[in-house]
C-alpha cells in the first residue's frame, strides 16, 4: 500500500519527464485522501491518482507540498508576503540534490488588469483568467492562447458533479506538473485548499 504522508523525494531523471504530448485530461478532486485533512487529489484519464496535496496544518497554508501517489514531494509551494501583496513560489525538487533550491515559478494577483493571476516562469508570463466564481480558470500564455482550462466536471448527460470535483484539460507541449502545481496555486488564493 502507498504511504500518505510527505518523505524525502527519490527521484530518477526518468521520472521528471512531465510534458504532454497530446491534449490531456485530469480529474482533480479537491479533497484529501487523509480523514480531516485538507487537500486535493488528481486523478488522470485512466482514473488513477498522480498527484495529491494534504495540507495537513489548516487551510491557506503557507506552505503546501505537491506529491506523487507514493507521498514523494514533487513541488514545494510556499506563500510570502511582501509588504501588502502575497505571492507564492513554486520549487522544484532537484534530482541531484534531492532539494529545492531557487523558485521554479512565481505567482501574484494581477490587480491592475483583473484578469486573475501573473504567473513568471523564468522569461515567460502566463496569466490565470477567471471564468466567474464557479465555471473555473483558464491559463493563457503571453500572447493569449490557451494552455490549459479548469472547470466543472461534468457527466457524459451533463450533471455537474460538484463544486468540488473538476476537471483540468492541458493542451499538447506543456509541462502538466507546472499546470498542477498553478491549480495549486488557484485553490491556495481562493481558500480552497
Amino acid at each position: 500500500m502507498a504511504k500518505i504522508f510527505p518523505q524525502k523525494p527519490i527521484i530518477s531523471s526518468a521520472n521528471f519527464n512531465f510534458m504532454t504530448i497530446k491534449k490531456e485530461t485530469y480529474t482533480v478532486w479537491m479533497k484529501s485522501l487523509v480523514c480531516h485533512t485538507n487537500g486535493c487529489t488528481i486523478f488522470d484519464s485512466n482514473g488513477n491518482i498522480v498527484y495529491r496535496v494534504e495540507n495537513y496544518d489548516h487551510k491557506s497554508s503557507n506552505e503546501v507540498f505537491l506529491m506523487d501517489l507514493r507521498g514523494r514531494v514533487i513541488v514545494t509551494i510556499r506563500r510570502k508576503r511582501l509588504l501588502v501583496f502575497r505571492r507564492w513560489y513554486g520549487y522544484r525538487w532537484n534530482v541531484e540534490n534531492k532539494e529545492e533550491e531557487e523558485p521554479w515559478f512565481e505567482v501574484r494577483r494581477d490587480w491592475m488588469r483583473k484578469m486573475g493571476c501573473e504567473v513568471r516562469l523564468g522569461f515567460d508570463k502566463y496569466w490565470i483568467v477567471n471564468l466567474g466564481q464557479k465555471d473555473g480558470f483558464r491559463i493563457v500564455d503571453f500572447d493569449g492562447d490557451l494552455i490549459a482550462e479548469v472547470k466543472q466536471k461534468q457527466t457524459a448527460s451533463g450533471y455537474g458533479l460538484g463544486d468540488d470535483v473538476l476537471s483540468l484539460i492541458v493542451e499538447p507541449h506543456i509541462d502538466h506538473l507546472f499546470i498542477i502545481a498553478i491549480l495549486i496555486v488557484y485553490g491556495l488564493i481562493n481558500n480552497i485548499l
